[in-house]
């Protein structure tokens, strides 16, 4: 376990602020709100649209928003982590490069840019590379399972 405390706190911080505004997004996926077209419509649109299988768009309308309450957690940080990492990289390929940088926020282009998802990869692979802290479920766990090579990694 680490011991600077301050590095803890901020580990704490992208792990909150990352979960609540990325589930957001992942409420609008799997159940329709803020806006959002729900599990149906989503699915739909990752299959017919973007032409993902159905299980890989199922799998990122979970992590979206399951995921994301984990991660706020510090549950399976460096996994979720880096599956949102995957799932950023896929939309900035798939849809958003085609607009540019920034985001549409005066409507006049035709979609959004990668600006906020270069944001969300970078606090993920902070995440990813440096665990989800001492104040998570992972380091909790991590202390009963240190002794387990393989699952080392995962959980400090």
């Amino acid at each position: 376990m680490k011991t600077n405390t301050t590095f803890d706190w901020s580990l704490l911080l992208a792990r909150i602020v990352l979960g609540i505004v990325i589930a957001a997004h992942g409420a609008q996926k799997l159940l329709g709100w803020f806006g959002g077209y729900g599990f149906d419509g989503t699915v739909n649109f990752f299959t017919e649209v973007i032409g993902l299988p159905f299980i890989f768009a199922a799998l990122i309308i979970l992590a979206e928003s399951i995921g994301m309450i984990a991660l706020v957690f510090g549950l399976m940080s460096r996994l979720i982590s880096i599956s949102l990492v995957a799932i950023m990289l896929g939309a900035i390929i798939t849809t958003h490069a085609q607009h540019g940088f920034f985001m549409n926020w005066f409507g006049v282009q035709a979609g959004e840019g990668i600006e906020f998802h270069l944001l969300v990869i970078a606090l993920s692979a902070v995440i990813a590379l440096n665990g989800a802290g001492a104040f998570s479920i992972d380091a909790t766990f991590g202390q009963h399972v240190t002794k387990i090579r393989h699952l080392r990694i995962l959980f400090r």
